[in-house]
């Protein structure tokens, strides 16, 4: 069995290309089992398994499988499941069998490969996209136990380095860039576009500051009620956003919409309305919410999250001690689980030594049974039923020895006298 992981990330690939590649929640299930039976359609053993993770800042496939190209399956697979051309996509993929795989996973889930260094949003991430996995039927064996470890791993990283300490997260970075425009975040209106996990980091750190107004734009009005509420907000539906948007100084978007929910003529309309007043907007979502022609507009300022992730490298120096210690936790879990795989490809040579095992020994007692039944000596059929064991199980070895030559026949010859050496 083959472990992979394939897939891209705002290391290898612009916002402009992972938004093709990212799949939306309500599309997760259906695509792990689409996963599964692509690599099932080349195994043919009915024993793959696959699972997705996809965020704003990457789309990754892992999977254990048969199949005599994997990681090739892999890529091909999201490519043809997006619709997107190999050739382009490609150049962006990142491959990685069995110990990269398992390196990158246990990375991944400690933070070090997130745009923002150590950050925890992206364990969370990866145990709703496991339990995805799970519900889609993509979870067995190797898998589960790849993802319960990098959770341990991902815990022994926060608990033992300063991993995290330094880090400047993506909703301050938002405020940081926010600040360049407008001196006084005390003096504008913020909208927050979509009540998710990242929407409220964001509203926590606006909040912070002290905004004139705090409004929250959502497909659910009483969601979106519910996180106002907490900042002495109002709510409005996404529908509102045409005629509202000319009143808010500064916008942050991050939903799940597969389509833009800000287009170029709904800002320049809102410009307008504001008398060329400058309009700060910010868009975490991937796909995109906010068309990126928005950002040739004189008056609007427009970040994607890959402008923000430049903003949060800053003090990344301080972070080096604490990266090199969690690279080195990391590499001795990969090297413990690759042990762990090591002893499960063993696992059917060993079932099937029980098995031959097991045979011998049932014909042995048998034949002891139908020696008792006819009267013999107790002592006599004990000594027969050693003999016959003894004999049974050294045949396969001595015939081995017997048919081989050269230095097949010197390896065996040491190796045999390990194997039977037993205990006394």
């Amino acid at each position: 069995m083959q472990l992979l992981a394939v897939g891209l990330n705002h290391h290898t690939a612009p916002v402009a290309l992972r938004e093709r590649l990212a799949f939306a929640p309500d599309q997760l299930g259906p695509a792990v089992r689409s996963a599964r039976a692509w690599f099932e359609r080349l195994d043919q053993r009915g024993s793959d398994e696959a699972a997705i993770l996809s965020t704003c800042n990457r789309t990754e496939l892992y999977a254990a499988s048969h199949a005599p190209d994997p990681l090739a399956a892999g890529a091909q697979f999201l490519a043809d499941f997006h619709k997107v051309n190999y050739s382009e996509l490609r150049p962006h993929l990142y491959m990685l069998p069995q110990h990269d795989a398992v390196r990158h996973t246990f990375r991944v889930a400690s933070g070090l490969d997130s745009m923002v260094l150590g950050e925890t949003q992206i364990l969370g991430q990866i145990k709703d996209a496991i339990r995805t996995a799970d519900e889609a039927g993509g979870l067995g064996t190797y898998l589960h136990q790849l993802f319960q470890r990098s959770f341990s791993v991902a815990k022994e990283v926060r608990s033992t380095t300063e991993i995290g300490a330094h880090s400047v997260s993506m909703a301050a970075a938002a405020v940081r860039l926010s600040q360049r425009i407008f001196d006084k975040i005390s003096e504008q209106n913020v909208l927050f576009i979509g009540a998710g996990e990242m929407i409220e980091l964001c509203a926590t750190h606006f909040a912070a500051q002290n905004p004139r107004s705090i409004t929250v734009a959502n497909r659910t009005l009483e969601r979106g009620e519910q996180l106002a509420h907490r900042y002495g907000g109002q709510a409005i539906r996404l529908a509102e956003l045409q005629d509202k948007l000319h009143l808010y100084d500064i916008v942050i978007s991050c939903t799940a919409s597969s389509l833009p929910l800000i287009g170029l003529g709904m800002v320049e309309r809102a410009i307008k309305a504001r008398r060329h007043k400058p309009i700060f907007m910010v868009d975490l979502a991937v796909p995109r919410d906010i068309e990126p022609e928005v950002g040739r507009l004189n008056d609007a300022f427009l970040y994607t999250v890959d402008d923000l992730g430049k903003v949060v490298q800053t003090g990344l120096e301080n972070r080096q001690a604490a990266v090199a210690q969690a690279e080195a936790i990391i590499e001795t879990r990969v090297q413990s689980f690759m042990h762990w795989i090591d002893d499960r490809a063993v696992v059917p040579v060993i079932q099937s030594l029980h098995e031959n095992g097991e045979a011998l020994r049932q014909l042995e007692l048998e034949r002891a049974r139908r020696m008792l039944a006819k009267g013999d000596d107790i002592d006599a059929v004990l000594e027969a039923l050693s003999k016959g064991l003894t004999a049974k199980f050294m045949h396969g070895p001595q015939q081995a020895l017997h048919r081989a030559q050269g230095e097949e026949r010197a390896h065996l010859a040491a190796l045999l006298p390990q194997l039977f050496r037993g205990r006394r």
